[in-house]
């Protein structure tokens, strides 16, 4: 795999769920990771099992906190340069409905999965437009196209994420920067983040969905969902069906609107 070898790649949320998987398989492509999370026993626990794969760096990062970006980026271009790929993919999920949330859940879910990957993309930015290349991943979620009861304010952190994201690309295409962006959109993971919820619509194997995050990478596709036809179905959906006719759909037929009711999360 020659697309990644040498390259630096930065994740966020590297050290567990897809974050961690990712980690190893760009590791396995002879890239050096570095990883940033908020987890230092995790962190450690990481670098101890992947030090023999090859070049691997940890970070303790809270990326709700914009001095803590501003000032681990700094030494991250100080100690290892301008990184090649960044994956935006640290996030946090509430799972309750809107009346249930504190204060507190909607700013922290907004700082982590929305503010958070334009913080961290403007830190490394500059460096890639300066060198011409450079990707960037952003992993945001099928919840940015589709609705979902107990969902509220992560679909709204998401979809702010795709629309940034996109817009991103398409400034890079308008200033000619050989610079890539990706958006992922995924369904469900079975990674833990998500315990409790029940689907008609498969949950996704975390090893599967990392391995397709990173050949979108190598592609530069523009956007994808995992699966592929989430896309597809919702967007036709809403744009033939009247709203009680898609809410019918969505919530009776495809069981989306009902998939939260036993939510539990990752345990703490």
């Amino acid at each position: 795999m020659k697309h990644f070898e040498q390259k630096l790649i930065l994740i966020t949320g590297g050290a567990s769920g897809i974050g961690k998987i990712m980690t190893r398989l760009m590791l396995e492509r002879h890239a050096k990771v570095i990883i940033w999370d908020i987890n230092q026993s995790k962190i450690d626990e990481t670098l101890s099992e992947f030090k023999n794969k090859g070049a691997v760096f940890g970070f303790k990062v809270d990326v709700s906190n914009i001095e803590q970006i501003q000032s681990t980026a700094e030494k991250v271009k100080q100690k290892f340069g301008a990184i090649d790929v960044l994956i935006n993919n640290a996030g946090i999920i509430v799972g309750k409905y809107f009346n249930e949330h504190t204060t507190q859940d909607i700013i922290k879910t907004m700082e982590i999965n929305a503010n958070a990957p334009m913080l961290i993309a403007q830190e490394f930015l500059n460096d890639m437009l300066n060198r011409n290349s450079g990707h960037i991943c952003n992993i945001a979620s099928s919840g940015g196209l589709v609705a979902n009861p107990k969902m509220s304010v992560y679909v709204a952190s998401k979809w702010s994420l795709i629309g940034w994201s996109d817009s991103l690309r398409v400034e890079m295409k308008q200033m000619g920067k050989n610079i890539h962006i990706t958006t992922i959109l995924p369904y469900y993971i079975n990674t833990g983040m998500f315990d409790g919820v029940k689907s008609k619509i498969p949950i996704l194997n975390p090893e599967i969905a990392a391995l397709t995050i990173i050949k979108a990478i190598e592609k530069n596709k523009k956007m994808i969902t995992i699966p592929g036809y989430i896309y597809r179905l919702t967007r036709f959906g809403q744009a033939i069906m009247p709203m009680n006719v898609f809410d019918w759909f969505t919530g009776n037929v495809m069981g989306i609107y009902k998939t939260m009711e036993h939510f539990t999360g990752r345990k703490k």
